[in-house]
């Protein structure tokens, strides 16, 4: 099998300059104290946590990488507290001079594949460089065990790169360090002012990410990147439904934009029962921050599959019925994206019949950002 090592290393080689450090747009850039880190091995680790997450929307958690706040516990349903604990959109960003970079990270749960998602996906990390041609992909260590070490990158040109680093999407994770040369700086890389508003995504297991090979290629992570925007995924595999515990929570969090991609776990009567009233739980704190509501994306079977074309309809019909009746009433700031343009007509693009593959995500991404750019643009209408 191929070096993986010396494949990261030769591509920060080809790309050269052109990898030392490229500012995020909106970002600024804080030192970390050196004296955080704890020295093995000539190797100095720091801690996820005390360089800064990005994707976390609440600080009050027991669990330092849980998606949802301690007091969700016993509000929500148990199925979406116990996928909370799951780390999907949660990342480290950070700049350094280190010439090599190690990860080191222990998750929850054994269980790190699952049938139809590799592990890498589901319990492994994803790293990425900033460069002048935006972000770029380097290393995905493989989890192997509950916990792993790996070199992500070693023998850097001299010079300081920018680093993003995402978590496991279906596994949960105690702590994740990260490991540079013992005299190496560090700093984190925060957005700040407008930049630092999220895209918030509320969804299903599509949302969490299945079946993504590895975190970086869910929709909503290659959106991060396009957009520069921090993000927070608040997909819940199979549990997605709109319910009114859950809104309340997200009406917690000052969004750039609320994207509702429930549907999947629902069924019409559902979505036209429940669509109403979390639009107005959003819109009671937040008059005009855009919503984005999302129809589900059509089965690729559902040509031959009645059953399944009906379901798809259904939802479809149902969404845009109360998308209507809201615009009807007033509601601005509304947007809709259609199912249809989610997934290819070539039915290529899902592992299951159901759950996007890196093809699929990748032709979300771009449904999604078509949508998302005039939204975000200062001179945004009201939809």
């Amino acid at each position: 099998m191929p070096d993986t090592r010396f494949f990261a290393t030769a591509v920060l080689y080809l790309i050269g300059a052109s990898c030392l450090l490229v500012e995020s747009s909106g970002a600024e850039e804080v030192a970390i104290d050196t004296q955080l880190g704890t020295v093995e091995d000539n190797t100095r680790w720091f801690q996820a946590t005390d360089i800064g997450l990005e994707g976390k929307a609440w600080a009050d958690t027991t669990a330092p990488y849980q998606r949802l706040p301690d007091k969700a516990k016993g509000v929500v349903r148990d199925p979406v507290w116990g996928l909370s604990q799951h780390s999907a959109g949660i990342a480290v960003r950070f700049s350094t001079d280190s010439s090599s970079l190690s990860a080191r990270w222990t998750l929850t749960s054994a269980r790190l594949a699952m049938p139809h998602m590799a592990a890498t996906g589901v319990s492994g990390l994803d790293l990425y460089v900033k460069t002048e041609a935006g972000w770029r992909w380097l290393k995905t260590p493989q989890p192997t065990a509950q916990t792993n070490t790996a070199v992500l990158v070693s023998n850097l040109p001299a010079g300081r790169y920018e680093f993003l680093l995402y978590f496991p999407l279906y596994n949960g994770v105690t702590s994740v360090e990260i490991g540079l040369t013992e005299k190496a700086q560090l700093w984190s890389r925060r957005y700040e002012g407008p930049a630092a508003k999220p895209l918030v995504f509320w969804g299903t297991s599509i949302t969490q990410g299945a079946c993504a090979s590895r975190p970086g290629m869910v929709h909503t992570a290659i959106l991060g990147r396009r957009l520069d925007r921090p993000v927070v995924n608040l997909g819940f595999s199979g549990n997605g439904r709109m319910e009114p515990e859950v809104a309340h929570l997200l009406a917690e969090i000052d969004a750039a934009v609320y994207i509702i991609d429930c549907c999947p776990n629902l069924n019409g009567q559902q979505t036209g029962e429940r669509t109403e009233p979390l639009v107005h739980i959003l819109r009671e704190k937040w008059p005009t921050t855009p919503i984005l509501l999302v129809e589900d994306r059509y089965y690729p079977d559902g040509f031959l599959v009645a059953s399944r074309k009906a379901r798809n309809d259904g939802n479809h019909k149902a969404l845009r019925a109360a998308y209507n009746r809201l615009r009807k009433d007033g509601v601005k700031h509304l947007f809709y994206l259609e199912g249809g343009r989610l997934l290819g007509a070539d039915g290529d693009d899902t592992a299951d019949g159901s759950h996007p593959t890196d093809l699929g995500f990748f032709r979300q991404a771009n449904a999604f950002e078509e949508v998302l750019k005039p939204i975000l643009a200062p001179s945004a209408g009201t939809e």
